[in-house]
């Protein structure tokens, strides 16, 4: 029960890394909240984490609103008292070169991966402050650290997403508040599908890998999990790459 006692709340965690990391966190003893705009996902995984005998709430959220958030925050403290732990995960995706991104898409990529995560953090800060501090933990991408062919917006996204924890994570370290990211390499997930249905574009990210399979959702929530967990008590501003291999070449 690595996580016993502690409540997490995550945004995006009706399906794909959100919700892996929520049964998993459930199953170590933590009360999550699944935090979502796709409420019959949330609901369904809200119920088979309750099921299988965790402690679980759907609530939905749009990441982009700061008063959502503020009600989410409150809500997850009325339910169960606390809040300890952050993972700022809900994200969109944005396939498309410089010259072919609309600026309506740059924006909502923007919002979503970048805003939403600034406002997570933003707003569980006093929360984490009242209990002592906690681990606030971001979902960046690999895409955050290096280039592609396209995902211009995202990259942009999740680039901000991983220099905008540095500076959380220097900012609130002497609270006992951490900060960090995580990069997942390419993974299955309901993101992903419609891109690694095209056999070009699968074969293409399993060749660039070296461990030669695509990831899962709970590779991801494993290293979820730790951050969460005290065994991380001395980890803040880090990247936690998460890719099998792919960075590494």
């Amino acid at each position: 029960m690595r996580v016993e006692g502690k409540v997490a709340l995550i945004s995006g965690g009706a399906r794909g890394i959100g919700a892996a990391s929520a049964r998993l966190l459930a199953s170590e003893g933590a009360a999550v909240v699944l935090a979502d705009v796709l409420e019959e996902e949330g609901k369904a995984t809200e119920a088979q984490i309750s099921e299988a005998g965790g402690r679980a709430t759907f609530m939905r959220l749009d990441v982009t609103d700061e008063e959502n958030w503020q009600r989410v925050i409150d809500a997850t403290v009325a339910a169960y008292g606390k809040l300890d732990v952050v993972v700022n995960n809900a994200g969109i995706s944005g396939r498309a070169t410089v010259e072919e991104t609309a600026e309506e898409t740059w924006d909502r990529v923007m919002a979503v991966n970048g805003k939403g995560v600034f406002l997570g953090t933003k707003l569980a800060i006093p929360e984490l402050r009242k209990v002592g501090g906690g681990s606030i933990i971001n979902i960046s991408s690999i895409y955050g650290i290096v280039g592609s062919e396209t995902s211009s917006a995202y990259h942009a996204s999740k680039g901000a997403v991983r220099i905008f924890t540095k500076a959380a994570a220097i900012q609130y370290a002497a609270e006992g508040i951490r900060v960090n990211s995580v990069h997942p390499g390419f993974v299955d997930s309901p993101m992903t599908q419609n891109a690694h249905a095209i056999p070009e574009i699968h074969d293409l990210r399993v060749g660039r890998t070296p461990l030669g399979r695509m990831g899962t959702p709970e590779d991801i929530a494993a290293g979820v999990l730790y951050l969460a967990s005290d065994e991380s008590s001395f980890v803040t501003g880090s990247e936690l790459v998460i890719d099998g291999g792919m960075t590494a070449r």
